[in-house]
């Protein structure tokens, strides 16, 4: 049996046509391969592509990238690693397409990290996750990060290696910038114990419900600001601060001390022997985005859900 061979190409395309061409390529070929294939891409390009694989239906998963990679964090844990548990013991083919010209600034930092995480996350595996990113619509900056975050690009139909590819871990680290101040508007508790835990619950479900949140929404946001305190209460000393805002969506933030020195914490599932390190994947899992900013001597985590 040949060894296990991660591929983890970069498509760059200008057009529809270009894309079809790209990724209808690599599909066709992974499933006459014999690999599980997975598609998830946005679903504006979504369409035109289901569309062309129509007689390879039963050969192919699709999803909506826009639903289940809404936060970028969960797309490693809760799309790509379980499309392959899924698949144990049989090569795995992927396209995915976590930034579109629609991803934000406040969500880019958090998806460049993931495409440079996929590197390490993935290493040693029998897989092949093909990245497409549109040339004509994104700026240059995020074009030149997909160089840096693909040890592969096509481009023009060719394939060559990126001369500007580094180590994962740390171009997923160069992406861990600063939040944007929480505004002065926000209500805001502190915690240090145990039982503080209730009356931080309390605090973001009344005001979730006054925000218009849903019930379900409401409950998931809770369950993730409990894990993240609860963190911070068993590892830091000094406690620390939820705060809760609304703008385009909810907003909480918790606040504290420490200083989170793994970049692929949340994004992947601990050991099943492993006590803790569940917390900050709960929240990736259940949110719409969340965003972390950790330095020595204090760690800020951002969770986003929509109304």
């Amino acid at each position: 049996m040949s060894s296990a061979v991660f591929d983890h190409p970069g498509l760059l395309y200008h057009d529809l046509g270009e894309y079809l061409r790209g990724t209808t390529s690599f599909v066709r070929a992974a499933v006459a391969a014999g690999d599980a294939v997975l598609v998830a891409v946005p679903g504006a390009n979504l369409g035109p592509l289901r569309d062309s694989l129509a007689d390879l239906a039963a050969e192919v998963s699709f999803a909506d990238m826009t639903v289940a990679g809404r936060n970028p964090g969960r797309i490693i844990p809760g799309v790509l690693l379980k499309f392959a548990a899924a698949h144990a013991g049989r090569r795995v083919s992927i396209i995915g397409e976590p930034i579109w010209p629609g991803r934000s600034e406040v969500e880019y930092p958090a998806c460049a990290a993931h495409e440079a995480l996929i590197n390490s996350v993935f290493a040693g595996r029998d897989a092949a996750i093909l990245c497409p990113y549109d040339a004509a619509r994104l700026d240059r900056t995020r074009l030149h990060d997909a160089w840096r975050t693909h040890p592969v690009m096509i481009a023009g139909g060719g394939r060559r290696p990126s001369p500007w590819y580094a180590d994962p871990l740390t171009t997923a680290a160069r992406f861990n910038r600063p939040l944007p101040e929480v505004p002065q508007r926000a209500a805001a508790v502190s915690f240090a114990e145990v039982r503080d835990l209730a009356r931080i619950r309390r605090f973001v479900t009344e005001r979730a419900a006054r925000a218009g949140l849903p019930a379900e929404r409401t409950d998931d946001l809770v369950a993730a600001v409990n894990e993240l305190v609860e963190n911070t209460i068993l590892h830091t000393a000094a406690g620390g601060v939820v705060s809760f805002w609304v703008e385009d969506a909810v907003v909480c933030q918790v606040d504290d001390h420490g200083h989170l020195s793994d970049v692929l914490a949340g994004r992947v599932p601990p050991d099943t022997h492993t006590e803790g390190g569940r917390g900050l994947l709960l929240a990736n899992l259940l949110c719409d985005l969340v965003r972390i900013h950790t330095r020595p001597g204090g760690t800020s985590i951002r969770l986003q859900m929509g109304r």
